[in-house]
C-alpha cells in the first residue's frame, strides 16, 4: 500500500477507531493542492514573515489576475489551479468565503474526471455551506465511476450520519463490499476490501453497536492475515470498552505486523488511557491515490 493512503487509514484508527471527518475545516486543502502542480511555484506558498495586510494584497492581486485570464479563456486549467489556490490562502487568512472557491472546483472536477480529488474537495465545500444535497451529489459522481474511492466513501458516510442517517452510511459500505470483487476483476485494486470493512466497522462503532463493529475487523483480519490495520482497529476498539486484556494481544500483533514508521504511533495508542468514543476531526493532508498496491 502507498505511503499517503497508509498513513490515512492509520490515522483513522488512530483517532479512537470511529469516523473522521473528512473535509469540514477548508483551510487544510491548502495543503493538499499544493502537492498539485502550482502555475506559479513562487506563489504556491506565502512566507509566514510576511504581514498579513502584505499577504492579503498579493493574493488579491492573484485572484484579480487570474479571473482576467478566465475571462478570455474559460477552462484555462492553470488558472482555475492558480485561482482556486489564491482563494483558500485568502480563506486561511480568514478573508472571502469558501463559495469563491466553489466555481473553480466544479470548473476542474468537471474537467478532470479522472482526479477524483477535485470532486472531493467539491463536496467538502459545498458541504461547508451548508449545501448537503449538493455534496452528496458530488460524492455520487465520483463513486458513480470509482466505487472504491475511499476518500469519496468516507465523506459519503459522514454526510450520511451527519443526517442522522446511519442504516444508509451502512448499506452503502455493504454495497461496496458486495460489489467489490466484480470492480476488482474490471480494475484490480480499485476497491480496497480490507479499507471499506474497517470503514464499516467504525460506523458500527460510532453508532455502539460493538458486537457489529468487532465482526467487521474481524472480517477484515480475514480478508488479509498480514495486514496490521484492522487488528489495530480491534484492538483500540476493544480497549475502549476496557477490555484491556483482549486488547493488549492484537496491539503486539499490529506492532509485529505494521511497517517501522508507525509502530511509535502503535505503542502509544496501546499506552494511552482508554476514552469514550467520540468522532474527531482530522484531515487527510494527501489526495488519496486512485490505485495502490497493497503493502
Amino acid at each position: 500500500m502507498s505511503q499517503p493512503r497508509n498513513r490515512w487509514i492509520v490515522q483513522i484508527i488512530l483517532a479512537l477507531a470511529v469516523l473522521v471527518f473528512v473535509g469540514v475545516s477548508i483551510v487544510p486543502i491548502i495543503g493538499a493542492l499544493n502537492n498539485s502542480s502550482s502555475p506559479n511555484q513562487n506563489n504556491a506558498g506565502t512566507p509566514s514573515n510576511v504581514p498579513a495586510s502584505d499577504q492579503k494584497s498579493k493574493l488579491e492581486d492573484e485572484v484579480r489576475g487570474y479571473e482576467l485570464v478566465l475571462q478570455r479563456e474559460p477552462e484555462n486549467q492553470t488558472a482555475l489551479k492558480g485561482l482556486l489556490q489564491a482563494r483558500l490562502q485568502l480563506l486561511a487568512l480568514k478573508q472571502g468565503n469558501i463559495q469563491g472557491v466553489i466555481e473553480p472546483l466544479e470548473k476542474l472536477a468537471k474537467l478532470n474526471p479522472d482526479k477524483s480529488e477535485y470532486g472531493v474537495l467539491l463536496a467538502q465545500a459545498k458541504q461547508q455551506i451548508g449545501d448537503k444535497e449538493g455534496a452528496a451529489q458530488a460524492y455520487r459522481a465520483i463513486l458513480d465511476t470509482k466505487p472504491g474511492d475511499l476518500k469519496a466513501l468516507q465523506g459519503m458516510v459522514v454526510l450520511l450520519l451527519d443526517q442522522q442517517r446511519p442504516e444508509a452510511a451502512v448499506g452503502l459500505l455493504q454495497d461496496t463490499l458486495k460489489n467489490a470483487a466484480q470492480a476488482n476483476k474490471i480494475q484490480p485494486g480499485s476497491v480496497d476490501v480490507v479499507a471499506v470493512e474497517m470503514l464499516l466497522g467504525n460506523v458500527h462503532a460510532a453508532q455502539k453497536r460493538y458486537p457489529q463493529a468487532l465482526a467487521a475487523f474481524d472480517e477484515a483480519i480475514k480478508k488479509d492475515a498480514q495486514d496490521f490495520r484492522p487488528v489495530l482497529a480491534k484492538a483500540m476498539l476493544l480497549k475502549q470498552q476496557g477490555k484491556i486484556t483482549e486488547a493488549k494481544p492484537l496491539f503486539d500483533s499490529a506492532l509485529a505486523l505494521a511497517p517501522t514508521q508507525y509502530k511509535d504511533q502503535i505503542n502509544k495508542a496501546a499506552a494511552a488511557v482508554p476514552t469514550t468514543p467520540t468522532p474527531p476531526v482530522a484531515v487527510p493532508t494527501t489526495p488519496t491515490p486512485e490505485s495502490s498496491p497493497k503493502q
